[in-house]
């Protein structure tokens, strides 16, 4: 596998992925390939990705924890600037995993990128002042099709860093601070619901 090392089953979780480029630097700076077709098949990482995505966000803005109805997508994610806290949910019904989670950081120091196949909710925690958010996916944006959990769900449990705060039995952001800098989430991300209320079995 010529320029990335693969990290296979993050957190015991079949199908995620940490992958890291090598990087080619010197005193003048440094290259890397960000992404080659070869490498990920080399790698039996076999996807077609269809759509570049990219997002600006500031300290304190949480997004997710999303996923896809109808059209779920394998994503591959990475930071160019700053740092972020990203998580994946096992949403696959018949995994022994179901409802677990991992997470990682990614920085613009570690470019470190994380593979997140179809099937899981996903989210990410901005820790530094500004982060810019890169991901491909594996199908084009399909309108009314996104779902959400609660990302405070205790069922889940996800243990954000530099996150304070007390559980108050709802996913608003209210009395939630990182480094204190108030949470900040989407009006609709603090209203989704818990792993128990939106999946039943």
């Amino acid at each position: 596998m010529g320029q990335i090392t693969v990290e296979r089953n993050l957190n015991g979780i079949e199908g995620l992925c940490v992958i890291t480029p090598a990087i080619h630097g010197d005193s003048r700076g440094y290259f890397m390939e960000t992404y080659s077709q070869r490498d990920m098949e080399e790698a039996g990482l076999r996807y077609v990705f269809v759509q570049d995505n990219q997002s600006a966000s500031a300290k304190g803005v949480l997004r997710g924890l999303h996923y896809q109805k109808q059209f779920p997508q394998t994503k591959l994610v990475r930071v160019i600037r700053g740092e972020v806290f990203d998580v994946a949910v096992d949403l696959r019904r018949d995994s022994p995993t179901f409802g677990q989670y991992a997470g990682i950081l990614l920085s613009e120091e570690n470019r470190k990128q994380f593979l997140i196949p179809r099937g899981f909710a996903h989210g990410f925690l901005v820790l530094t002042d500004t982060a810019e958010f890169c991901y491909k996916c594996d199908d084009f944006y399909h309108a009314n099709d996104e779902g959400g959990l609660a990302w405070n769900d205790p069922d889940i449990g996800i243990r954000w860093p530099k996150l304070e705060g007390d559980y108050r039995g709802t996913p608003a952001a209210e009395g939630y601070t990182v480094d204190g800098v108030p949470l900040n989430l989407s009006g609709k991300d603090q209203q989704w619901r818990g792993l128990k209320d939106t999946f039943t079995f």
